[in-house]
This record gives structure tokens, C-alpha cells and sequence, in this order.
């Protein structure tokens, strides 16, 4: 999962006191071209770009304590490159928040792409607690996709009714626990096609409802449980051709997810849902290094009626990533169409900072087999920050603006998309 926390001074703290990555072994900066494995797989990064060395926060700190970085070869190899960080951070939904968090790249071979492991564990100034780990594993030749989301919250969370047209004024705070479990296999079908299936629960218990005692909220409409489970499989299809999963320059990504939740499995109702999540990057000019991204996701009930907090809602993508500009949760309804578009370029050369202007729009339908309501757009700027060169992982500080006065600061570790 995307946190979106600010990471503060005491990331270098983390840097320094931990091994950030796995360094390679000393080589002759000439090897690094003729090992390099560019143009024969995806996920390759050079260190070099138009004869000048890239850099990251790594670099920084090296050169700040007069270290003499070693040569690296420039791609992900089976030898993890592992970051731990400490930070602090401020959100919307969070405030205030202590946060520990990691990931590890590597490949399984040569022929592979690079597998992720993400992970982070946080406290919040709310009183929330969250625990996320994603999961990519590719296997050799690519010939499958090992996907897994598995995350444990305890999340005091406002929502603010059903559909776009909601007021921001109509505040429900609510608290609750959750537990997620997704896992998929995807299959090399043809080309960049893959298709598969997986199991997903999602289960909240504990559920409290603080708002408002003399007013009827939205979330009366379905019920007030005290828990909710949703269980049953889902069948995958994916096309994949960005040239780096975790930060793209270029290709397409375009995942179609149908989901199913069946009582025999556990489920409290039974229903269908489909997430339509389409992807484009563009070298913008094609001679750049600048990179026009553009994302369409759609997320919509087919059949049934899920729980209130299964619908689908701002923020709650798989990434927590949609309406930057807007609260997690902000809008909620049984139909979400969602468009974002960003621009991100270098600020220097060396690669170490960058910017990014986005602009997204969402709509939300209410209840099952209402119409869709009004548009809210947001937009807003951003800065990235090098924190991998040979990954391309960046740290994404965004500022959001959304109507009736929602705005507010967007961190993580990765793009939005």
C-alpha cells in the first residue's frame, strides 16, 4: 500500500543507520555499460544518462561525509537492494505520524523483472495503527506474477456520504479494524498479456459509529453493523509494456480485476464489482526525459450490495493514490470514475530533483443504480526527490487542491501511478 507520509530529516537518520541498498561489488566503469542488461529486459535503469552520472539521496549523504561511492552496475540483479527508513509525517486523514518503513527490489533471474516487497508499520496522531505489506513476485522468463496485498489497520476514519455531490460540512467520524488478505497469480499469456485469478478477503469488525446521534448519516442506508466480511475470488487480465514498474517512462498498463463475494466463503452479502485501471506514459518531447502520464480507474458495483465500507471510495484504490487534493474516504458511492493526468520533469540533470503538475477529476454515482453526480476536480504541484537511482524510486511531496476548500499535502515513496 501508498502511505502518504512526509519523510523528514530523520530519514537520513535511517539512511545512515542502516544499509540502504545492497551495494554491488567494485567494478570498472567501463564493465558497466558492457554488463549492462538495457534493451534486454524491462526494468533497467542506467546510471549514466547523456554522459552524466545520475544521482539520488544516497550520493548526497556519501559526499557530505566525503565518501567515495563504488562504480554500480546499472540494473537490479538477484542481490536485494534493500531501504529502511524512520520518519515522521502529516496528513490529512493521519495528522502527526511516526512511521518505519521499507522495501527490497531483486530479481529471480536474469530474464525476470524486478519482484518488490513494500512494506511499513505507523502510528498517527488519530490513534491509528497500520500495518500494509505489497508484494510483486516475477519468476523466470516472466512466465508469472505473484501478486499480494495483505494489510491490518485500526482506523478511526470520517466519511461524508454517498456520492459526489457530498458536502465536506457532512462529517461522520467512524472507527473501526481492518484486515485485508489479496493474493493473485498471473500468467504469461502472449507478449505483454497476462491473465489469472486470485483469493480476496477484506473484514472489519469493531466498527463504531461517532457521528452525529440526532442526524441520519448516509451510512444508515446500508445498515449499521458492528462487522463485514467479504470473501470470494477474482479473475485477472493484464497487459503490461512500461519499460520500469516503478517508475515509468513510457508503455501502457492496463489491469481489468472482477471480483466476486460469495456467503459460502464467509461473505455478510453477496455481490460483483469491476475495477477497469488503465495506465499511459509518453515521453513528452520524445527527445526528454520528461514523461506525460496519464490514468483512467474505474471502479464499479455489477451486481448486489456490499457493506458501506466496501464501497468504492477516494483514496481507496490498491495504491491510496486517487483524489490527491482530498481526505482518504472523502467521497463514497456504488459507481467511481475517476481521470488523472500528470506532467513530470527534471529540475536538475543529475536526476536528484524533478517536478510533476497533475490534475485529476472524480465521480461518484450514490446508491446502486443511481446516476452518476457532479465532477470534482482537483489539482495541484509537486517535487521528486532521488531516493534510488538505480530503482527510480523517488520520494513524491505533492500539494493538492480540491473544492469546498480541500486541500492539503501528499508524501510517499513511489509515483502515484
Amino acid at each position: 500500500m501508498r502511505s502518504f507520509y512526509v519523510l523528514s530529516f530523520l530519514i537520513i537518520t535511517g539512511l545512515l543507520g542502516s544499509k540502504a541498498y545492497a551495494q554491488q561489488k567494485p567494478i570498472p566503469l567501463k564493465k558497466i555499460y558492457t554488463d549492462s542488461l538495457a534493451g534486454k529486459i524491462k526494468d533497467t535503469t542506467n546510471v549514466v544518462v547523456n554522459g552524466r552520472e545520475q544521482k539520488d539521496i544516497y550520493n548526497v549523504i556519501g559526499e557530505l561525509f566525503h565518501k567515495k561511492e563504488a562504480p554500480v552496475k546499472d540494473s537490479v540483479t538477484s542481490k536485494p537492494l534493500v531501504s529502511i527508513a524512520p520518519a515522521i509525517g502529516y496528513t490529512l486523514v493521519s495528522r502527526l505520524a511516526i512511521v518505519l518503513s521499507g522495501n527490497i527490489e531483486f530479481r529471480i533471474d536474469p530474464s525476470a523483472r524486478v519482484s518488490t516487497i513494500i512494506a511499513s508499520a505507523d502510528y498517527t496522531q488519530n490513534k491509528q495503527f497500520t500495518l500494509p505489506i505489497q508484494t510483486s513476485i516475477w519468476t523466470k522468463n516472466n512466465k508469472f506474477n505473484f501478486v499480494g496485498d495483505y494489510r491490518y489497520f485500526k482506523y478511526p476514519q470520517s466519511t461524508y456520504g454517498l456520492g459526489s455531490n457530498s458536502l465536506i460540512s457532512h462529517e461522520d467520524p467512524m472507527d473501526y479494524s481492518y484486515f485485508r488478505f489479496y493474493e493473485t497469480a498471473l500468467r504469461h499469456i502472449t507478449g505483454n498479456f497476462y491473465a489469472g485469478a486470485g483469493y480476496i478477503i477484506d473484514r472489519h469488525w469493531d466498527i463504531e459509529y461517532l457521528g452525529n446521534v440526532f442526524t441520519r448519516p448516509a451510512f444508515d442506508i446500508y445498515g449499521r453493523p458492528r462487522h463485514s466480511t467479504a470473501s470470494g475470488y477474482t479473475l485477472n487480465a493484464l497487459f503490461d509494456s512500461r519499460d520500469n514498474t516503478i517508475n515509468a517512462s513510457k508503455g501502457i498498463y492496463a489491469n481489468v480485476i472482477f471480483r466476486t463475494s460469495i456467503k459460502d466463503l464467509g461473505s455478510t452479502s453477496e455481490w460483483q464489482s469491476l475495477i477497469v485501471d488503465v495506465r499511459k506514459y509518453i515521453k513528452f518531447p520524445a527527445n526528454s526525459d520528461n514523461v506525460l502520464a496519464l490514468w483512467s480507474y474505474d471502479w464499479l458495483i455489477l451486481d448486489g450490495r456490499p457493506s458501506y465500507l466496501d464501497l468504492p471510495s477516494t483514496s481507496w484504490d490498491a495504491n491510496s493514490a486517487t483524489g490527491r487534493g482530498y481526505i482518504q474516504g472523502r467521497f463514497r458511492g456504488a459507481q467511481m470514475v475517476y481521470a488523472e493526468a500528470e506532467y513530470r520533469y527534471k529540475i536538475t540533470r543529475n536526476g536528484l530533483l524533478g517536478g510533476v503538475i497533475f490534475a485529476n477529476a472524480e465521480s461518484f454515482s450514490a446508491q446502486q443504480g443511481t446516476k452518476l453526480q457532479s465532477i470534482q476536480p482537483a489539482f495541484g504541484p509537486g517535487l521528486r526527490i532521488k531516493l534510488n537511482k538505480i530503482s527510480k524510486t523517488n520520494i513524491a511531496v505533492d500539494y493538492g487542491f480540491g473544492n469546498q476548500g480541500s486541500h492539503g499535502l501528499f508524501i510517499d515513496v513511489g509515483e502515484a501511478f
